[in-house]
């Protein structure tokens, strides 16, 4: 690694060490404080190691110097000494301020209770994920504006809003007791389980996959797992499910960025590290007798990866899709199950021109006539029915389309039926 691209890479790993560190020892409510101090810790190290060359340990290096401002401010602050110190119990002498513990056990642990401590329901699931972002996966105000298609002063008064509520709601940096993890952990789930689908399926910088925000929802999954009281089969499932659909990240787009659909993806390209890391964690999640959305959701993420069409494949897809439907509706997933219900039926037998009227009465009662996607399904569906109210749902698809990736798809389906027409014609 060039020496220039040392701090960017320290910030993005080590950021979040030292402010869940921080946090988790001087309180939620000193989180500007902890963010001060560690922005300057890594504004000296910039201005320091340009001028004197890089230190023997780098990581080391902030700590230590993160750990002196932290004295210093504290120092200066004489509010620490009358308020913050008694509530924490603490001896607020200067040997008790330099005793921050940067073990790996305490910055695990710390990361952890942080991750609890954002995710608190007194704050929206928007919010939660942007502190996510900010605070655990080290990503400036830009790059969370980006992800939520949002401007920069918004996400600050976001961030800013959320970081009060959680002062407000008196939110303490701590793992819930064993009886209430299950009933937290949900909600942690649900956040990352968001985070990755906004980098899975972006609509940001005009990007339909962004790999870093996927990441950092499995990094964020992992350490879950690896702490035995987090350790549940959700958060396998979750994992599992993470694994299944990065696996497939380098045959989802071409060199242009523009999205490949699965039927035309190269399957050599899919990883298989990923697959068989994937039914690992599905087979962990698979202890108990609770079953979570994410476990169906990684089940029929596991049958998408085996390529070839066949009627075990999407029976079984559809059966997971009917029991999901069953914990969660919703009519995106209806959507998909429809999807699923195609493919059997055209595996059954050829379908007639009463079949796919059939199958298009259907779709349309989904009621999902803003969704590009909707059209995208319709459009197929009427291929082999009416080429002209094929490329009509095309074209209203491309409208709707948030992506440029997704609206070239399209263009290249009306484009492949023009050319159809013109020969029918």
């Amino acid at each position: 690694m060039q020496d220039q691209d040392l701090i960017p890479h320290l910030f993005r790993t080590e950021y979040r060490k030292m402010i869940s560190v921080l946090c988790k020892q001087f309180g939620l409510e000193n989180i500007q404080m902890a963010e001060d101090i560690v922005s300057d810790t890594f504004l000296l190290a910039a201005e320091t190691w340009g001028l004197k060359g890089l230190p023997n340990n780098p990581t080391a290096w902030l700590y230590a110097i993160s750990k002196n401002k932290a004295k210093d401010v504290f120092k200066h602050q004489a509010v620490f000494f009358n308020k913050i110190a008694p509530k924490l119990h603490l001896d607020a002498s200067e040997n008790q301020l330099l005793e921050i513990d940067w073990s790996l056990k305490n910055i695990h642990d710390s990361q952890l209770t942080m991750m609890f401590a954002i995710c608190h329901p007194s704050i929206s699931s928007e919010a939660q994920i942007s502190l996510s972002l900010n605070l655990l996966c080290g990503f400036g105000v830009d790059e969370i504006a980006d992800a939520f298609l949002s401007n920069r002063e918004n996400i600050y008064k976001r961030l800013s809003r959320a970081k009060e509520k959680l002062k407000a709601a008196k939110v303490k940096i701590e793992l819930p007791s064993s009886s209430e993890i299950n009933l937290r952990l949900d909600r942690v789930l649900t956040t990352l389980y968001l985070l990755f689908s906004e980098g899975y399926y972006s609509t940001s910088q005009n990007q339909t996959l962004r790999k870093e925000l996927c990441v950092e929802a499995m990094r964020l999954t992992l350490m879950l797992i690896d702490d035995p009281r987090t350790d549940k089969p959700a958060a396998n499932a979750l994992l599992s499910l993470m694994c299944f659909h990065s696996s497939r990240f380098d045959a989802r787009t071409n060199d242009l960025g523009d999205l490949i659909l699965y039927e035309e993806q190269d399957e050599k390209l899919w990883n298989h590290e990923l697959i068989l890391k994937g039914q690992y964690y599905l087979n962990r999640s698979s202890r108990g007798t609770d079953i979570s959305k994410y476990h169906l959701e990684a089940a029929i993420a596991y049958w998408h990866t085996h390529k070839k069409d066949t009627m075990e494949k999407w029976q079984n897809i559809l059966q997971f899709y009917d029991q999901l439907l069953g914990l969660e509706y919703s009519p995106l997933i209806a959507l998909n199950r429809f999807y699923v219900c195609s493919k059997v039926y055209s595996l059954q037998s050829p379908a007639s021109p009463q079949d796919l009227t059939q199958l298009i009465l259907v779709a349309e009662s989904l009621d999902l006539k803003e969704n590009h996607l909707y059209h995208a399904l319709m459009g197929k569906l009427y291929s082999g029915l009416k080429i002209d109210r094929a490329i009509h749902h095309y074209k209203l698809g491309m409208h709707l389309a948030k992506t440029s990736s997704d609206k070239s798809t399209l263009a290249n389906k009306i484009a492949n039926l023009d050319k159809m027409n013109g020969k029918n014609n």
